[in-house]
């Protein structure tokens, strides 16, 4: 190990390389810090190289299928669609490759010190860094930022064999499509693998222990997903627990308990999508004051742990477990830690998205999570049968759901189910930042002809003013 004495000497060391510290380290280097940056696999983290963007390579191969199938209502005629699995898979890794080069190339640009390894909390502001060689190396850090992210939770008795158990890992590189697949979970990661191996022709049945998919979302929302992904052939179980696994050399068979009966589920594979859990082995923090609480570090404003000069952001410091929620947060840490902010944390509008087929989205409150607050509220919804756009496009199922605080005008939430739902969403989360309320939404000319005239209709509907229903 590097004598301390001598130890290169740090502004900011960032510890892990995803959207949440690599973003970190950017903005850090351009407000003049002296920035290291320490991974132990890949820069980019889970999201680019085996989450976020590699599932959306598959889903956009998935809606491409989708709509040849569907050419001829078009007018277009075209054979069967045959697919190259090994090609699909392959494509979604180089896309994960391109992104990769290209964080490299930006903190390369930036002066950001990056490190591959593993990193330790050595106590007084040291962070040692382990290579893959196994030499150590000590860093002297003024302020540490944790960003270690999450991994998939396991299940005692379906632990990943990388074979007939998967996670999301062994669901991004499977060298076949099985013609059985059980998803244990039905939540966005759930959602989405269902949705892409579905399209590719496996018999998928959903296991959910809740009483609807997407349990977060708001409840209209997971109707709607569900009954359009179950039109496609997905078998869901809600309410649902499992009870035993079976591994074998052929294939799992599940024990489902749901109310008072007991199902078999024989699967060719099984991909578990649970949840996760923070990443916080390894990292020393049993030496500090960093608390740890159900697998995630303890973060207030800021970041701030109860370690001085040590920060958690992103997924390890808890839910809502999202790539652009962890980049927010790495940006406003590393602006306090550089003095351009103080005080309270404002809290921020974070979007959620799932990209299945049908896509979903949402921000701020679900019309439940409102009324039981005791607000009470006007809920517009405007459907998308009612959109030129989305008729001209044949893709008119889905719709476009406001809440309003009656009272003050106040956008609490907005909901989407549809085409391009993901890409539509952060048009209300700007409305929410810049604290509109449905006099400004109104005001608002929307383009014609396009989806987005559902999100004004949706707003018009909250006050009875919808034109096209």
């Amino acid at each position: 190990m590097a004598d301390h004495n001598t130890s290169p000497e740090f502004d900011v060391v960032v510890i892990g390389g995803g959207p949440g510290g690599y973003v970190a380290a950017l903005r850090a280097a351009q407000l003049q810090l002296r920035t290291a940056l320490v991974e132990r696999e890949n820069l980019g983290g889970i999201c680019l190289n085996w989450g976020c963007i590699p599932t959306k390579a598959l889903l956009h191969t998935a809606d491409t299928l989708r709509r040849i199938r569907h050419a001829e209502a078009l007018g277009i005629r075209v054979g069967p669609p045959q697919v190259d699995f090994t090609q699909v898979m392959g494509r979604s890794r180089q896309v994960s490759q391109r992104l990769n080069r290209g964080v490299t190339h930006l903190l390369r640009k930036a002066g950001v010190t990056v490190l591959m390894g593993s990193a330790e909390l050595a106590g007084k502001g040291r962070v040692e860094v382990t290579d893959t060689q196994g030499t150590k190396q000590s860093l002297k850090a003024k302020n540490t930022i944790i960003a270690t992210g999450a991994r998939a939770r396991e299940l005692p008795m379906l632990p990943f064999d990388g074979k007939r158990v998967w996670g999301y890992r062994e669901a991004l590189s499977a060298k076949e499509v099985p013609q059985t697949l059980a998803v244990i979970g039905a939540g966005a990661i759930g959602m989405e693998f269902a949705s892409f191996y579905a399209s590719l022709g496996a018999k998928v049945t959903v296991i959910e222990a809740a009483a609807r998919v997407l349990p977060a979302s708001d409840e209209e929302v997971s109707a709607f997903v569900q009954q359009a992904m179950a039109k496609e052939g997905i078998r869901f179980m809600t309410e649902a627990r499992l009870v035993a696994a079976q591994v074998g050399s052929a294939g799992v068979a599940l024990s489902v308990e749901q109310g008072a009966d007991r199902h078999q589920i024989d699967a060719e594979c099984v991909l578990v999508a649970v949840g996760l859990v923070g990443n916080v082995q390894g990292l020393g923090l049993e030496k500090t004051r960093v608390a740890v609480d159900r697998g995630c570090i303890q973060a207030g404003d800021w970041g701030q742990t109860a370690e001085p000069g040590v920060y958690a952001i992103g997924d390890v410091a808890g839910a809502p477990m999202l790539a652009h929620k962890a980049s927010h947060e790495g940006i406003e840490c590393v602006e306090y830690i550089a003095g351009q902010r103080s005080g309270r944390q404002p809290q921020a509008l974070i979007p959620a998205c799932v990209y299945s087929h049908p896509q979903s989205a949402s921000v701020g409150q679900t019309e439940a999570q409102a009324r039981a607050a005791g607000t009470k509220v006007r809920v517009g919804k405007f459907p998308l049968e009612g959109n030129g756009k989305a008729i001209a496009i044949d893709e008119a199922q889905g719709f476009i759901k406001t809440v309003f605080d009656d009272v003050t005008g106040q956008l609490l939430g907005a909901h989407l189910v549809g085409p391009e739902a993901t890409e539509l969403i952060h048009g209300f989360t700007l409305a929410g930042t810049l604290e509109a309320t449905e006099a400004e939404l109104m005001e608002t000319v929307f383009p014609h002809p396009t989806l987005s005239e559902s999100m004004h209709e949706a707003v018009l509907a909250a006050y009875g003013r919808a034109i096209h229903i």
